[in-house]
């Protein structure tokens, strides 16, 4: 297949961990997707959208079977910086 982006004919299929949020819930999810390996693009088929779909309301109302895998922390203290200096 010849992306549409940058017209190289490299879109192959790739296994990648999907972010997908919602609020400030991430769920990370392998799917195989369309992707060109010149620029990245991806392309995603009906299947692949619907999964995300269903994946976000089920996060949405806790109905999503996940384990935990690290956290997110913040740093408490903004940063201040002058950028024109």
């Amino acid at each position: 297949m010849e992306c549409l982006l940058c017209r190289v004919q490299k879109v192959e299929i790739k296994t990648l961990d999907m972010q997908i949020e919602v609020g400030r819930d991430i769920v990370l999810v392998p799917m195989n997707i369309m992707v060109c390996s010149n620029c990245g693009e991806r392309y995603y088929n009906t299947e692949n959208m619907m999964k995300i779909e269903e994946i976000k309301s089920k996060l949405k109302n806790r109905e999503l079977d996940v384990i935990e895998v690290g956290k997110v922390m913040r740093y408490k203290y903004p940063i201040k910086f002058d950028a024109f200096s």
